[in-house]
């Protein structure tokens, strides 16, 4: 053979070579005949877009969830632990630093690897962000011979070299690496180094350790096959051969290797989900609302890293949900305890009410389903709603495993008491504590601001507000005697009664009867002022449903939600000024842009001066003798330097307990019930107000008074600068208020005559 053609074949072969790869390069970057499929354009290359988590924010700065479809939240190069640096360089690519995006020797080297009988990829850093950030091998990025198998490889490779250099050519090794580890996927729905330190291991990116670090890069081989949660036996082989990485290239030694490696996993794994983490229930309305903002300014709450700043203080809101928990599992435990072998779902005459779980899932997506499915098969469905099959149940003492049918699951649920709670600064209307619930992953219902319940004697301030800015005066006396109306639509006479039994007959201040709750007082109120006044007012200080203009409105039969209680009180302490409750305080973008700051929404309600005297009538409660919120003396770190008003409230066959409670820093409104109105205690004990809902107020009040980091602190009302009303009523003890015998229609009405002008206020 003559050795110069040999040499002669072999460059034209080479020049062959070259020109093809060459044609080939330049065909699929410019797609060539649409063959190839385009590649990201520049712009693109330049400002990559991956989807970002948008994040909740507490106003003290704790992050209270986020919303998301790929759970990811970006760190800077400086936030990442050297180890995990080291541990991906070792594994994916010890050249990192010398190569421009493509990796010559690697690929030179497969042969011989496969020659060996080991795999070996040759992918960059560069080469795998290309693929993970533009998804390089999406449908967008195809062409006409993207089908052909083989072929359709080697474009997808080449179109992966086309891009990496781009990179390089684009950014920093750091801003490449810092790129990558934010976009990667570990599993779990946690993609980025620092959900994933979160999720496995419960720490921030920075202080993972070497083994953390090498267990998390161990995933990007395959994170399904060797997730250290399902397949711990092959992460831990895996994370062992990172760590043997590491020794090879001189960044363990190998004493540390020897170490290391006989450590166990040492997980702290814990998926973010919607249910976890503190205020549940508030994140799900803040996610209703953004839904809607977002919709309105042209975002993707799930994509686009929005920084939502809310008015929620985490530690008032850990404080509040120790509160429910404690009390409601306690309220629980009295309730099994009353219905002991009976179900609790009665009728007003405490009978059990028939067909109630029958009627009762016919109302649920299981039964809608199962109708949809045997719609002309009756006892399919029938046979479906009774058959048993394993579950976890929720209980106070944690989760359960159990055997359960759809009607045993239902009728087990049924029998939970629910409670709502929320915490307003009433100066500013910043809602603080939010618990819509006792448990957000089983019980969905908000109870703050979705729940509307009728709220009893927690309105009776409403009816007392109306009364005082209309010439009434706290020192006034009524005799606690049955007052009757007139009902035109039936022709007959309505008369309350009082909760406790029948009238004494006493003579009582105002600010006696709303402390006692006496009902008789209200009613002869509500009469002197109509109730048409009462809803004026109602509609001033923020109710906004149907309020319907009628006696038994003195005794709060119109359903408000405990978020408009709330609003209503803090008026009191806010001199007048009603403020709507507020949630938000800004949104920004992923770079820290204002995109929108909240500001309270102020209206004046009520002079200063009736404010004040509505807060001083409130303070009855825990001051006069037989006033309904006595009870929260046993709470020792509630008083001294401190002013307390509140209300109770207890609806018919107490269905619904209440408790508003006002200081001059926080207003808080409770509310304890069932979820239907028929499910309830039988008797006064436990059904009251008092009972059910104020002991939560006591717990939450003083674990906030006792954490000195709350941000709380105690004080007394802000009295005005020019009071002028007297509020001690012994000062009038001369006056004689006696009952004069007049009637007005059918129903009689005591008219109460001054016997001199020295109160002037009436």
């Amino acid at each position: 053979m003559n050795f110069g053609k040999v040499i002669i074949y072999i460059w034209a072969f080479f020049i062959l070579c070259v020109t093809f790869i060459v044609l080939h390069v330049s065909a699929v970057n410019y797609n060539f005949l649409y063959l190839s499929g385009p590649l990201p354009d520049f712009e693109i290359l330049e400002n990559p877009q991956s989807e970002l988590a948008s994040e909740l924010y507490s106003a003290d700065g704790y992050l209270l969830g986020k919303y998301f479809r790929s759970n990811r939240t970006p760190i800077k190069y400086e936030q990442m632990s050297p180890n995990a640096i080291k541990a991906l360089l070792a594994t994916e690519d010890i050249r990192f630093e010398d190569h421009s995006g493509i990796d010559l020797k690697g690929i030179v080297a497969i042969p011989i690897y496969l020659i060996k009988g080991e795999s070996r990829g040759s992918s960059t850093i560069s080469q795998q962000l290309a693929k993970n950030l533009f998804n390089t091998r999406s449908h967008k990025y195809k062409g006409a011979l993207s089908d052909i198998p083989i072929l359709n490889k080697i474009i997808i490779k080449t179109k992966e070299w086309i891009v990496a250099i781009k990179i390089e050519k684009s950014y920093t090794k750091k801003e490449i690496i810092t790129m990558y580890l934010n976009t990667v996927d570990f599993g779990s729905n946690a993609f980025g180094l620092k959900v994933a330190s979160q999720t496995f291991f419960g720490t921030t990116p920075e202080m993972l350790t070497v083994n953390q670090a090498a267990t998390l890069i161990a995933l990007l081989k395959a994170p399904t096959y060797y997730s250290p949660v399902s397949n711990p036996e092959r992460a831990l082989a895996r994370r062992n051969t990172v760590l043997e990485q590491m020794y090879k290239y001189n960044y363990l030694t190998k004493n540390e290797l020897s170490m290391l490696q006989k450590q166990p996993l040492m997980l702290k794994y814990n998926v973010e989900n919607h249910n976890q983490g503190i205020a549940t229930y508030f994140r799900s309305v803040v996610n209703n609302y953004l839904l809607s903002w977002c919709k309105e300014k042209g975002y993707d709450l799930y994509s686009e890293g929005l920084k939502i700043y809310t008015t929620l203080d985490s530690r008032l809101q850990n404080h509040a949900e120790e509160a429910v928990n404690t009390h409601m599992k306690y309220i629980q435990e009295q309730f099994y305890l009353h219905w002991a072998g009976q179900n609790p779902w009665v009728d007003q005459n405490f009978k059990e009410i028939p067909n109630f779980i029958e009627n009762a899932m016919r109302r649920t997506d299981t039964y809608r389903h199962l109708s949809a499915k045997y719609a002309n098969t009756p006892d399919s469905i029938k046979y479906y709603l009774n058959l048993k099959k394993p579950m976890r149940i929720y209980s106070w003492d944690g989760e359960k495993d159990t055997t359960f049918s759809s009607y045993d699951s239902l009728k087990y649920y049924k029998k939970f008491l629910m409670a709502g709670l929320i915490s307003l600064d009433p100066e500013t209307g910043h809602i603080k504590a939010w618990v819509g619930g006792i448990n957000h992953k089983y019980f969905k219902f908000d109870h703050v601001k979705q729940s509307k319940r009728q709220p009893g004697s927690t309105f009776k301030p409403i009816v007392y507000t109306a009364a005082i800015d209309n010439g009434f005066h706290p020192c006034h006396k009524v005799q606690d005697s049955p007052v009757s109306f007139y009902i035109t639509d039936t022709q007959s006479t309505w008369t309350p009664a009082n909760s406790d039994g029948p009238s004494t007959g006493e003579i009582v201040t105002l600010r006696q009867a709303l402390a006692r709750s006496i009902n008789t007082v209200t009613a002869y109120i509500m009469k002197k002022i109509g109730p048409e006044t009462v809803v004026d007012y109602a509609k001033k200080l923020g109710f906004k449903g149907n309020i319907e203009a009628v006696p038994a409105l003195c005794l709060g039969i119109s359903d408000v939600s405990i978020y408009e209680l709330a609003g209503a009180y803090a008026t009191f302490a806010n001199k007048g000024i009603y403020t709507q409750p507020q949630f938000l305080s800004r949104i920004e973008d992923k770079n820290g842009n204002i995109l929108q700051e909240f500001s309270p929404v102020r209206e004046e309600a009520l002079n200063e001066e009736t404010a004040y005297t509505m807060l001083h009538m409130l303070k009855g409660g825990v001051e006069e003798k037989g006033g309904t919120s006595l009870g929260l003396h046993r709470y020792k770190k509630l008083w001294g330097g401190n002013e307390i008003g509140g209300k109770t409230g207890t609806t018919q066959n107490y269905s619904d307990g209440w408790y508003v409670g006002v200081t001059q820093n926080l207003v808080t409104a409770i509310w304890v019930g069932g979820d239907d109105r028929s499910i309830h205690f039988r008797d006064w004990e436990f059904g009251q107000g008092a009972k059910l809902a104020m002991p939560i107020f006591g717990i939450y009040m003083e674990n906030v008074y006792s954490d000195t980091a709350s941000g709380v602190s105690k004080s007394y009302f802000r009295k005005p600068a020019k009071l002028t009303m007297e509020y001690n009523c012994s000062k009038f003890q001369n006056e004689n208020f006696e009952p004069d015998s007049d009637t007005t229609r059918q129903g009689e009405e005591y008219i109460y005559k001054r016997k001199s002008s020295a109160i002037n206020e009436y």
